[in-house]
């Protein structure tokens, strides 16, 4: 059975950190591409950030350049995002994705004073 699980999300300062995680199982995962996207309320799902299968080539949304920081463990299936400097527009319910079409249920980040 395929399955995403994503943690770490909550509620955090403006220019405050959070690291969320993405435990895979059920489909080789170091052969597979990983990213994460979000969606904030009203708005459509958006690209976050890709990681490809060993980790050596990243991509991020411009609005989040500088700030996250994807990374991978294939030892323990995992994909993590690290963000920094956080701002009240990163709000929104953020999803891992597997390039083979899978995706989690989310984890809800809020960005507020």
């Amino acid at each position: 059975q395929v399955q995403l699980v994503e943690s770490g999300g909550g509620l955090v300062q403006p220019g405050g950190s959070l690291r969320l995680s993405c435990a895979a199982s059920g489909f080789a995962f170091s052969s597979s591409g990983m990213s994460w996207y979000r969606q904030a309320p009203g708005k459509e799902r958006e690209l976050v950030a890709v990681i490809n299968t060993f980790g050596h080539s990243t991509y991020y949304a411009d609005s989040v350049k500088g700030r996250f920081t994807i990374s991978r463990d294939n030892a323990k299936n995992t994909m993590y995002l690290q963000m920094n400097s956080l701002k009240p527009e990163d709000t929104a319910v953020y999803y891992c994705n597997a390039d083979r079409g899978y995706w989690g249920q989310g984890t809800q980040v809020t960005v507020s004073s």
